[in-house]
């Protein structure tokens, strides 16, 4: 028999909180979009870059964009958690997917702020 002391340690339930409100945060967003759209048809290429040079845009889309960074590395590191079982290979892997995923942030500020 194991006998399991609970500490404090909340065995997921922080990332799983994460990821259902970044999955409302995502879902609001598309629906926020999708409204800003219908408002703006028809859609050309200078109408949707004009559309992000608001504030009233870009940051909604940011807080989502991260909002979509954070939800996908709740998931990927529940993946890597639960299928890759060598220690240095998993952590190798989560290393590559922060790296991957700082540099998207950065990468999203990028092309937002610099229209």
């Amino acid at each position: 028999m194991v006998k399991r002391i609970v500490v404090g340690a909340h065995y997921g339930l922080r990332g799983w909180v994460v990821q259902r409100v970044t999955a409302v945060m995502i879902a609001v967003y598309t629906l926020f979009l999708l409204a800003v759209i219908a408002a703006q048809l028809p859609l050309d290429y200078l109408r949707w870059r004009g559309l992000f040079t608001h504030t009233w845009m870009r940051v909604p889309t940011f807080v989502a964009l991260v909002a979509l960074y954070l939800h996908a590395w709740v998931g990927m590191r529940d993946i890597l958690m639960d299928y890759v079982k060598p220690t240095t290979l998993r952590l190798s892997l989560m290393v590559i997917v922060i790296v991957a995923l700082v540099a998207y942030t950065v990468w999203t500020v990028q092309i937002l702020w610099s229209l």
